[in-house]
């Protein structure tokens, strides 16, 4: 099942496996064990430490030491799936070497995405579910679906435009405070604040903030910061475009009813 493979080939290809997790949104521990449970079935002694920023993998006597920085991007975690499957077909000895590294390069490679049509009408669903606990009127959930979708995307488009950080999260926050402060100052909407949590489910980073506190009760304190930094960072600059996007729309209509 090992034949083929040096122990500088199966260090580095250690490293992209934890990479790709790391990536994909697993938290740092998945990573590490992952990566030493493939070390062990491969019969070498592969040691990991992951952190937020890079994978560090390498041997227990420390002859070899491979670096990988990692810069954190979407979550995707049925990559994050598809990895743990084939590490444990790996260390069941289900595939070999060969195909491991053959089916790690098939999910490197591979673009995980649903078409538009579906991400959109997620989008909507996601933002009337919470208004199911408010209460809420008919038309108000109603309107909550299509508020939604048009925060989620201005930010997807604001992002893909504005490589800034989180400014594409603050301009969902904005577009979404924009248009429910609108409906209910116009009398079309019952209540905004009710539309705007439910519509701005599909921005918040709940895949950071759960994965914060994994690594924290995992003992990966740093890790386990710095995610939850960025997650409150994200959710203050939704808050920000909310903020904003209210603040203006009351204004653009106080001078109109003036």
């Amino acid at each position: 099942m090992t034949e083929g493979i040096t122990e500088d080939d199966l260090i580095s290809l250690c490293g992209k496996v934890g990479k790709i997790l790391l990536t994909s949104g697993a938290e740092t521990s998945r990573v590490e064990s992952t990566v030493e449970y493939i070390g062990k079935a491969a019969h070498y002694d592969i040691v990991c430490h992951a952190t937020i920023t890079a994978i560090f993998v390498g041997t227990h006597n420390q002859s070899r030491t491979h670096l990988v920085k990692v810069r954190l991007g979407d979550w995707n975690l049925q990559k994050v799936d598809e990895i743990n499957t084939v590490s444990r077909k790996f260390v069941a000895g289900e595939i070999t070497v060969a195909e491991l590294k053959a089916a790690i390069e098939k999910i490197d490679r591979k673009v995980i995405d649903f078409n538009w049509p579906l991400k959109i009408l997620g989008a909507g669903f996601v933002s009337v579910a919470p208004m199911l606990l408010f209460k809420a009127t008919w038309v108000d959930l109603g309107y909550a679906f299509f508020v939604g979708i048009f925060g989620y995307l201005a930010a997807v488009f604001s992002g893909a435009h504005v490589k800034t950080p989180y400014v594409s999260a603050g301009f969902g926050g904005f577009v979404v405070g924009l248009l429910a402060a609108a409906l209910q100052l116009s009398g079309l909407a019952t209540s905004a604040g009710n539309i705007i949590v439910s519509a701005l489910m599909p921005l918040v980073p709940g895949v950071a903030i759960t994965n914060s506190f994994r690594e924290i009760i995992d003992r990966n304190t740093i890790s386990g910061v710095v995610r939850a930094v960025d997650a409150v960072i994200i959710a203050g600059s939704i808050g920000a475009g909310v903020v904003i996007g209210t603040s203006l729309i009351q204004i653009l209509f106080s001078q109109i009813g003036g």
